[in-house]
């Protein structure tokens, strides 16, 4: 059976020459800075580097910036917390499945937390339960959650429910991590944003939601596709319908707005994501956010 790390490296790689895979490394070790860090070495400034961590002696003394590089007292730990509902079954905005898109995150963010040697995790599920997969810090372990995140977010899953994931994560995770949320473009509901205030008070939260696909785009057999969430009937035709179109950009509005009040009012940094061609980037932008914001 194929790898899908070693699909999700070689995307990486065809994404971003080597200078920019050194920015979004040097972005990921911004993350937990100030977090029981010993100093290391020096290394060479590259663009995205914190201006606060240049050692000017030894800039001066060499003649170009020089970065402090720190290592951790202990191994930090990244928790993705994922939806695996049949919502992330369905196609995203770019025409993928939303869960090849959250395999890619993943694939990313975890080869980056291996790099500097933190360990990955998992909590996942749907509406009939949650699964927890520990902490370990090798690349046979990230495939393992790759290989969960793909198999469990199929049609025959359970209705998502976010909710019951962060509400597990809340009950379940002491340890100060970096939560990493793989979310379907949903609103976030009082249920939701009232564990995520219990959330952003222990931990470092970074939010990631798949976007829907367009209702414009939808092209499905005989002119009928299904929403998986309930699978009720979506005639391809009404796509077309002005008064429908507006009321269905009005719904996503509000969903978006209402979404990114209660991230920005816990200081979550959030990035939405359509195609795995967007994942480099974008999540080189959503550290950037979260270490200014910090």
């Amino acid at each position: 059976m194929p790898s899908l790390l070693t699909a999700v490296k070689s995307k990486m790689f065809i994404a971003a020459h080597r200078k920019a895979r050194g920015m979004l490394d040097g972005e990921y070790a911004s993350v937990f800075r100030g977090h029981s860090l010993d100093f290391d070495d020096l290394r060479a400034y590259v663009p995205g580097d914190a201006v606060r961590d240049i050692d000017w002696k030894a800039s001066a003394r060499v003649g170009a910036p020089l970065i402090k590089r720190y290592v951790a007292t202990r191994r930090q730990q990244v928790l993705f917390v994922a939806d695996t509902g049949r919502n992330m079954a369905a196609l995203a905005k770019g025409g993928e499945s939303k869960k090849d898109i959250a395999v890619m995150v993943i694939g990313v963010i975890g080869t980056l937390a291996l790099n500097h040697g933190d360990s990955v995790s998992l909590i996942h599920g749907d509406e009939r339960g949650t699964q927890a997969m520990p902490a370990q810090g090798t690349e046979s372990h990230l495939e393992t959650l790759l290989r969960r995140v793909d198999s469990t977010a199929v049609l025959t899953a359970g209705q998502s429910s976010l909710s019951a994931q962060l509400e597990y994560a809340a009950s379940h995770v002491k340890r100060h991590t970096l939560m990493v949320v793989l979310a379907d473009d949903e609103q976030i509901n009082a249920r939701s944003a009232k564990v995520l205030r219990r959330l952003a008070a222990q931990h470092e939260i970074l939010w990631i939601h798949i976007e829907d696909a367009e209702l414009a785009g939808v092209d499905a057999l005989a002119g009928v596709s299904y929403d998986v969430a309930d699978f009720s009937p979506v005639l391809s035709a009404l796509a077309g319908d002005p008064e429908l179109a507006r009321d269905y950009a009005y719904a996503v509005a509000e969903r978006s707005n209402r979404r990114s009040e209660v991230l920005r009012s816990n200081r979550i940094a959030m990035a939405g994501i359509g195609h795995t061609e967007q994942v480099m980037g974008r999540i080189f932008a959503l550290l950037e956010r979260h270490r200014r914001a910090r």
